[in-house]
């Protein structure tokens, strides 16, 4: 059962997480800066409206 412990002590470290964090809020100013999120709200609305049948 050794092998169950050593893959525990593999978790990702603090800093790594902060990183990536940071990285993913990043990516998701540039993405507002360049306007990609009211292309990503009318998508997700009609979506919604196609599912829902109004549309």
């Amino acid at each position: 059962m050794s092998f169950w412990h050593k893959t525990l002590d593999k978790r990702p470290k603090r800093g790594m997480w902060f990183l990536l964090f940071g990285i993913g809020v990043v990516c998701l100013v540039i993405g507002i800066y360049e306007g990609q999120l009211e292309d990503v709200y009318r998508k997700a609305v009609m979506i919604c409206l196609e599912c829902i049948g109004i549309g």
